[in-house]
Formats: C-alpha cells, structure tokens, sequence
C-alpha cells in the first residue's frame, strides 16, 4: 500500500500544470534534438543546466529527464528515414530501420519502435518505482568506505562495457580522474593543477567539460559526414503496423525491455549498451537470422525497447545511491547540486515529493511522446532537410552562451574550445569518451570518501577489507577486471567495435 500512496504523491506531483508543461517542453526538446543529427541529449542537457538556476527544482530535473528518454525516440527517426542515428544508442535500429523504409515500410517501422519504446518505458518505470525505495534504505546504512567502493566498481564497470580497447577506456577513466583533482584541496585548502589561473580554483566547469567532448567534437564529427546525408523523401504513411507486423514484434520488446531495464542499472551501460546487446539476441534467437541487416522487424522493435527501458532504469543507482550510470546521469547529478539537492539515499527520504515526482512524470512523458510523435513525423521530415552547415552555427552558439552564463568567466569558454578539440581528437583515435566524464563525476567524490573513510579509520586502510559491503562491492570489482582481461573477451571487445563502426 506505501507503493501506491508514493505513487499518487507522485503523480500529483508531476500531474500540476507546471510540471506537465515542462515535461512536454523536455520530451519535445529531446525528440527534435534525437532528429536532428550533431548534438546529442548530453550536450543538449549540459547546455540547459544554467536554465536550472531559475526553475523549480522539480520542474527543472522533469524536463531534463524528458530530454533523455525524449531523445530515445527521437533517435530512432533519423536512423530510420536517413541512415543516420541521432542518439548513439539508435545506431543498431538504423541497420534494418533504414531498410524497411527502403521498402516502402517506414511508417510502420516509427510505429513500431515508439510502441516498443512506450511499452519498455512503462515497464521500466514501475521497475524504477519498485526497487528504488528498498535500494534507498541500503544505501542509507553506507559509510564512507562503502561509497568509495561503490564508486570504484562503477569506474570498473565502466571501463569494462565500454567499447573497444580496455586500455583506452582504462586511460580515459584515469584521464577523467586527474581532471577532477583540479581545483582546491578540499581538506588543505591548497590549489592543485591550476596552472596558477585563479578562475580554476574551484575546478574544471563540468558543463564546459561537457558540452566540449560531447558537443563541439560531436559537431566536428558530423561535419564530416554532411555529404553522405541523404533524407528518404517519400511520404511516409501506413503507421499502422499489420496484423504480421505485431506478431513479429511482441516477442522481441519483452526480450529487449527485459535487457534494456536490466543493463541500464550498470554504471556506463544504459541505452547504448542495452540497445546493441537486444540486436545481438534477436538475432541468435531468430529463427530466420538470415533477414537482419534487410529490414527484419525484431531488429527495431527489441533495439529500440532495450534503449528506452535501459533509459529509464539508469535513474535507479541516481535516486538511490547518487551515483551516475551515464554520462547524462552524471550532468543531472550537476542539475541537483545546482539546485542545491545533495544526491543519494536522503532524496527520497527528505525531499519524496521530488523523488516521486521525477518517477510519476516519466510514464506521463512517455505517453505524451506515443501521442505526440508519430502525428508529428512529417514535421521532423522537414526538419532533416534542413543543411548541417546551417544548423552548427547555431548550435555552436547557444553552446558558449549556456557555458558562459553559468558562472560569466571566459575561461569556460576557452576550456570548451580546448576539449572540444581533445573529443575530437578521441574520437579519431577511437577512445570513447563516457568513461572519461564518468571519471571527472566520480574523481572528487571518490577522493573524498577515500580519504575520510582513512580519517575515520586513523590510517588503517583495511577499513576497506574489514567492512562487508565495502569487501564485498571490492571483490566484485575485482573479478569484473579479471573478467574483461581475460584473452576470449578481450578479443569478442574488439570484434564488436569493429562491427559497431
């Protein structure tokens, strides 16, 4: 009975008239910057941060979150009509997407994946409602040495799904981590890394560090590829799927909701993983693998299903715990300390309005993107024919003018410059740059808890050992790492990227 009492807290939470406006503006922003190729949901939200600072905290973490899952959907248009995915995590719906439209099925390929994705979303959302509050009251028995663990095992993980090689994802973690320690000692008060340049002794803007890795270098990356852009310029119609068409997919969006809600609990998993791994199963399964890559409806129905369930999930470990799953969970961890929310386990206990209300308004924008998206198509159509080299300039400045209005220094816009050449950079080198940010996130929080669980402990690092959870979350870090370096899986990494590419 407490389940559904949070529930209609929730709900009448993200049910007032603010809150349903400002999750419609974040499913609506999310889906036009999943259809237009170059940006992304992480750059888009870190763009929007200093928005925050006027809005309600509620108000502004709905809109957010609508941007995410929104750009979920959003994605799916362009891989489907132009063989470009908006969000990464569309990639695998662009290999037989793209071809079902190229059969005269385009219409009922979009309908299909928002199906998949508002069924995986409602499933994911009673899942979040679920198990977050028993999560919660875990998370509230940890200690200082636990948190350091916990953040320990993400880091691992996250080197562990990334794609490609294990030492370049080992490298941008570690990259990740030295760039958190610029700032101010936070026990010593001595400045660390700054170069002597005062404007950093607070450390490294997160969102110009962001929007530069995941913005600029995204941009740079798409210009590249203006000329190999092509929209499908048939009118799209037939959205009803035929009665063949539903029984063909109704097996593989319980597969794929069931990866996606799963997969999108683990620090750098989410939608991207989630998404690859469903098209990897659907083809196993089939008993006809022969057709994926040529237009095969399981091959957009699970994948997109996988990524909105992993979409939504991945707010499980940020309510409970405060830990990021994503890189996108990472900025909304900034949007909650911009609102001066502290994130963890006292969130649901101090602030269950909050808590709920994020919970509630994710089934309500889901529904409102089903509504809303397939009689909205011929819009985005339009839209996909409008020339990149028309759309980057803007793009680029509304990117400086977000980074400089958080705290009006101009040196935040040469850190944007500066990493958005080093994303670039990694990009062509093929490191992926999630774990980096993952690493910047948890860098000064894991440093923290390291050192205060030593305080606590007098010096005795085997605080670490000695406690538990702390062992426990420890050991499984540890076979985590073994696991990825073993010669079998090392090799199966590189093979996928290579695929993936």
């Amino acid at each position: 009975m407490e389940l559904f009492s949070n529930l209609a807290l929730g709900f009448s939470t993200a049910g007032s008239i603010e809150n349903l406006l400002f999750c419609l503006i974040g499913v609506l922003l999310g889906t036009l910057i999943g259809v237009l190729p170059g940006i992304g949901a992480t750059a888009t939200i870190a763009m929007l941060l200093p928005i925050t600072f006027q809005l309600e905290p509620v108000s502004s973490l709905i809109m957010l979150a609508g941007i995410y899952y929104g750009a979920q959907y959003g994605g799916s248009t362009t891989a489907i009509l132009i063989n470009m995915p908006g969000e990464s995590s569309s990639a695998v719906t662009a290999i037989d997407g793209y071809q079902l439209a190229r059969k005269g099925k385009a219409g009922a390929a979009l309908a299909i994946a928002a199906i998949g994705s508002f069924f995986a979303g409602t499933v994911s959302t009673f899942l979040v409602a679920i198990f977050a509050p028993p999560l919660t009251e875990v998370a509230l028995k940890f200690g200082a040495a636990e948190y350091f663990s916990l953040m320990v095992v993400g880091l691992v993980s996250s080197i562990a799904l990334a794609h490609g090689s294990i030492i370049k994802a080992l490298a941008m973690v570690s990259l990740g981590l030295l760039l958190g320690l610029v700032g101010t000692d936070i026990y010593t008060g001595a400045p660390r890394f700054t170069l002597g340049i005062r404007e950093y002794s607070d450390g490294l803007n997160f969102v110009a560090v962001a929007v530069g890795i995941f913005g600029i270098a995204e941009i740079l990356r798409n210009l590249e590829n203006e000329s190999t852009r092509s929209v499908l310029m048939s009118k799209v119609s037939g959205l009803m799927p035929s009665r063949e068409d539903f029984r063909a997919m109704i097996a593989p969006i319980l597969r794929g909701t069931a990866v996606g809600s799963i997969l999108g609990i683990l620090p750098g998993g989410g939608a991207v993983l989630a998404a690859f791994a469903s098209y990897t199963i659907e083809k196993k399964v089939s008993k006809h693998p022969e057709e994926f890559g040529h237009g095969a409806i399981a091959g957009v129905a699970g994948p997109e299903s996988a990524n909105n369930a992993g979409a939504q999930t991945s707010f499980i470990p940020l309510l409970t715990l405060g830990i990021p799953a994503n890189p996108v969970m990472a900025l909304m961890i900034g949007a909650m300390i911009i609102q001066g929310i502290v994130p963890g386990p006292n969130v649901a206990t101090e602030q269950p309005a909050l808590f709920w209300g994020i919970i509630a308004s994710m089934w309500i924008g889901n529904l409102m993107l089903v509504i809303l998206n397939l009689p909205l198509i011929g819009l985005w159509v339009k839209l996909l024919t409008i020339p990149y080299y028309v759309l980057f300039p803007i793009i680029m400045a509304f990117c400086s003018i977000g980074v400089y209005s958080v705290n009006s220094n101009v040196y935040d816009l040469y850190a944007v410059a500066f990493f958005g050449f080093i994303g670039y950079v990694l990009v062509k080198l093929r490191c992926e740059p999630a774990p980096l940010l993952l690493g910047f996130v948890l860098g000064p929080l894991l440093e923290e808890n390291l050192r205060r669980a030593m305080i606590l402990s007098r010096g005795d690092a085997t605080t670490f050992v000695t406690r538990p959870i702390s062992a426990g979350l420890l050991l499984i870090a540890a076979l985590v790492l073994v696991v990825v370096f073993l010669p079998a899986v090392k090799a199966k990494r590189e093979v996928v990227f290579q695929e993936e590419d």
